[in-house]
């Protein structure tokens, strides 16, 4: 099978060659305006595919088509809301000489307008998919999934790449192009315009027992879901999808360039695209990792109902999400599975386990929330993996009612003096060997007080579930100052992370956060904990373990 790829040595184009280049019944023509590199990306290359280069510009398209007889094509390069008069004019080429196109177009008018072909593909048996990527091929899949059971009426979602990912000059040619822009989409069930990059909210990626992203600022972007998907569901009343490049202070500028267009009635601010193209792969610092989430609002059996999904990608893989889409759809024809002729959105291409497929063996972990109030703070905040804790550390947490649990633990204190003054501040218990322990779980409409009784030495904090930006960790109050926990399971114990602490609700420096390495889990049928508190420059102020067993 040979498939040409326009833009191939590209961001997206070279992400996807690498996707497939474990297939050895592959060759791919890397093409693109400059034969420099798409020599170089093919001397480079690694794999069982074979890499060959391609000098060619979209005005001759249909000649090198005629030239090289390619399986399917491939667009890779963008931005496609530049295509000038002839937008479709790959797409064309391809329908008249009968062969399959894909692409990743990003851009909501192109993937919106390529049905007009559906009734020339068919003639020719060929398939024509468009927007071929995370917006709208992903979101389409997860919503799919939410709305089992359910009338969605709402849909919210974004992207929030790692700061180390890069972006491509054509990508943010697109998004500087848009910036201020009206963009239509549908809001309180009528079609609406919304000002791209203009509109902002916040939202916290957060996967079922993973480590949450932070909590991430996004704005509005043009992208083929805000058009293709309240056309193939009708229920659907609102619809909003946001980018969250970081860093935020960028992202901030972003925002006040495009309100300014819009109020100024501006041209199009693309000349600044190069700027911040430098600027943006510049300032790459924070956590390499990135996100996305989708979140539905509907009806099911008459009530109101909160579901929403979850994506975390670690460190390099995160970068290759949006040129998965396609990777799937080319391992499926390798086997025989092959689209349906015509030319549409690709919003059908692929479902959630054919991408559950493709995350298998990568650091890519994704789950879905039910959000209801109702529930147990701890399975709040755990979602769907509070059900694989041991049994034990499920008991402990999964009541609404006062109770009490006793046992025993061994206690350590820190030497130095600050370490001391602390254990005396929070009247955390004496160094001992093994000493009798009561731990107290009284829930108070807004949490839970934990009153801990070693014996005879009480101290006690506050639990409840954050908000804002501290949605989906679990806040845990000593007097002035709380710190934000994340809720990991690792095998079986359940860690408590530090992610944010702050004093007076005023945050405070990272570098000064006390470290927690708490952990719960089971042995023999007996609740364990073990827990350690410190701090910079302080050092271990208090460290415990021990078990408990619940007191009827």
């Amino acid at each position: 099978m040979q498939i040409l790829i326009l833009g191939g040595y590209g961001v997206f184009g070279g992400r996807l060659a690498h996707l497939l280049s474990d297939c050895a019944d592959l060759t791919l023509l890397i093409a693109g305006r400059s034969e420099a590199k798409a020599r170089a990306y093919c001397d480079s290359f690694e794999g069982a595919a074979k890499a060959l280069p391609l000098a060619l510009d979209r005005a001759d398209i249909a000649k090198a088509l005629t030239e090289h007889q390619p399986d399917l094509v491939v667009d890779a390069s963008g931005p496609f809301q530049a295509y000038g008069d002839a937008p479709y004019r790959v797409v064309e080429a391809c329908i008249e000489q009968g062969i399959d196109y894909l692409d990743l177009a990003d851009g909501a008018d192109f993937v919106f307008g390529i049905e007009r072909f559906d009734g020339a593909a068919r003639a020719k048996g060929c398939f024509v998919l468009s927007g071929v990527s995370s917006f709208p091929v992903l979101t389409a899949a997860v919503l799919r999934e939410l709305e089992q059971g359910m009338e969605v009426q709402e849909v919210e979602g974004g992207i929030a790449p790692s700061p180390y990912a890069g972006v491509g000059l054509n990508v943010m040619r697109a998004v500087i192009g848009y910036a201020g822009a009206p963009v239509e989409l549908t809001r309180d069930g009528r079609r609406a315009n919304g000002i791209g990059l203009g509109e902002s909210r916040r939202y916290t990626v957060a996967v079922p027992g993973e480590v949450p992203l932070r909590s991430i600022r996004y704005s509005l972007v043009d992208v083929p879901d805000l058009r293709v998907l309240p056309r193939a569901r009708a229920a659907i009343r609102s619809i909003w999808m946001g980018a969250g490049p970081v860093p935020e202070v960028l992202h901030r500028m972003l925002n006040v360039l495009a309100k300014a267009r819009h109020a100024l009635r501006l041209p199009s601010m693309e000349l600044l695209a190069p700027l911040f193209y430098r600027v943006l792969n510049l300032m790459r610092f924070g956590e390499h990792r990135g996100g996305a989430y989708v979140h539905a609002k509907g009806v099911a059996d008459g009530q109101l109902v909160e579901r929403s999904w979850h994506l975390l990608a670690e460190g390099d893989d995160g970068p290759l999400i949006p040129s998965m889409a396609v990777e799937g759809i080319v391992r499926k024809l390798l086997t025989g599975e092959r689209p349906e002729p015509g030319a549409r959105a690709a919003i059908g291409a692929l479902s959630l386990a054919d991408y559950e497929a493709l995350f298998a063996g990568r650091a890519i972990t994704t789950g879905f929330r039910e959000h209801a109030a109702d529930q147990p703070l701890y399975r709040q905040v755990l979602g769907t993996t509070f059900d694989t804790l041991p049994p034990r550390v499920r008991a402990l947490h999964d009541e609404t009612a006062k109770r009490q649990w006793q046992g025993h633990a061994e206690v350590r204190r820190g030497k130095g003096l600050l370490a001391r003054i602390a254990a005396a501040v929070f009247r955390f218990p004496r160094e001992a060997p093994s000493i009798p322990v009561t731990v107290t779980l009284e829930p108070d409409g807004n949490g839970e007080l934990w009153t801990r009784d070693f014996g005879g030495s009480v101290f006690a904090s506050h639990q409840s579930a954050g908000r804002g930006r501290n949605e989906h960790l679990l806040v845990e109050r000593f007097g002035l100052v709380a710190i934000a926990l994340a809720l990991v399971v690792e095998g079986e114990r359940l860690r408590l992370i530090p992610r944010r602490w702050f004093a007076f609700g005023i945050p405070l420096p990272h570098s000064l956060m006390p470290f927690d390495t708490s952990f719960e889990t089971e042995v023999d049928c007996t609740f364990i904990f073990d827990v350690e508190i410190g701090a910079p420059l302080v050092g271990r102020v208090v460290a415990y373990r021990g078990q408990l067993e619940r007191v009827d």
